[in-house]
C-alpha cells in the first residue's frame, strides 16, 4: 500500500470515528436500556403495592375481628350482674360465671395473638414501601430523561450527526413526560372493597 493510500485510510478512519459511528448507536442502547429501567419499577409497583395492600387489610381484619370479640365479651361479661339476694339462684350464678369465663377466654386469646397484632406495622411498612417504590420510578425516570438528553445532543451536534443521519438515520427520542391529571395524588383505599 502507498503512503497515500494508507494516509486516506487514517483519515476517512478518523472521520467516521468523529462521526459518531460508534457513539450514537452506544447513547441509542444506553436510552433505551433506561427506558427498560422505567418500565421495570413500573411493573414492580404494579406487583408488589396490591399484595402490600391486600396483606395489610387481612392483618388488620384479623385485628379488627380479635378486638371486636374482646369487646363483645367485656360488654356481655358487664351486662350479666348478680344482685346478693340472687345468689341462691344457680342458673344466675353460672350465667354469671360463663359471662366472665367468656371475658378471660377473649382477654387470653387477645393476649396470646398479641404478637401476632401487627397493623401498625404493616401500614408503616406499606408508607415506606410506597415512597420507596415512587422514588424508585422517580430516578428510572429520570436517569431515562438524562440518557435521551444525551442521545439527542450526540446526533444533533457534529460530528455525530453527520454519521447518525448518513449512516443510522436517527431520530430524537421522546423523554418521559408526566400524564395529564399525573399532578394528582393516586389514592389508596383501605376499605371494604378490593
Amino acid at each position: 500500500m502507498s503512503r497515500r493510500s494508507i494516509t486516506a485510510l487514517i483519515g476517512a478512519s478518523a472521520l467516521l470515528a468523529g462521526c459518531g459511528i460508534n457513539s450514537v448507536p452506544t447513547a441509542e442502547e444506553n436510552a433505551k436500556a433506561r427506558w427498560a429501567d422505567v418500565q421495570n419499577q413500573y411493573q414492580r409497583r404494579a406487583d408488589l403495592i396490591p399484595n402490600l395492600v391486600s396483606t395489610v387489610r387481612a392483618a388488620g381484619a384479623q385485628e379488627k375481628d380479635i378486638l371486636t370479640q374482646v369487646t363483645q365479651a367485656r360488654a356481655s361479661a358487664s351486662q350479666i350482674r348478680v344482685a346478693p339476694d340472687q345468689l341462691t339462684d344457680p342458673a344466675k350464678v353460672q350465667a354469671y360465671q360463663q359471662a366472665q369465663a367468656g371475658l378471660t377466654l377473649s382477654l387470653q386469646r387477645l393476649q396470646e395473638a398479641y404478637p401476632e397484632l401487627k397493623s401498625q406495622g404493616n401500614y408503616t411498612t406499606l408508607m415506606s414501601q410506597l415512597e420507596g417504590t415512587e422514588n424508585r420510578i422517580t430516578i428510572a425516570r429520570t436517569d431515562y430523561n438524562q440518557a435521551v438528553q444525551a442521545y439527542n445532543t450526540r446526533i444533533r451536534t457534529f460530528p455525530d450527526a453527520v454519521g447518525a443521519r448518513i449512516f443510522y438515520g436517527a431520530k430524537p427520542l421522546t423523554p418521559f413526560a408526566a400524564t395529564p391529571g399525573a399532578e394528582q395524588a393516586p389514592a389508596v383505599n383501605f376499605g371494604n372493597a378490593s
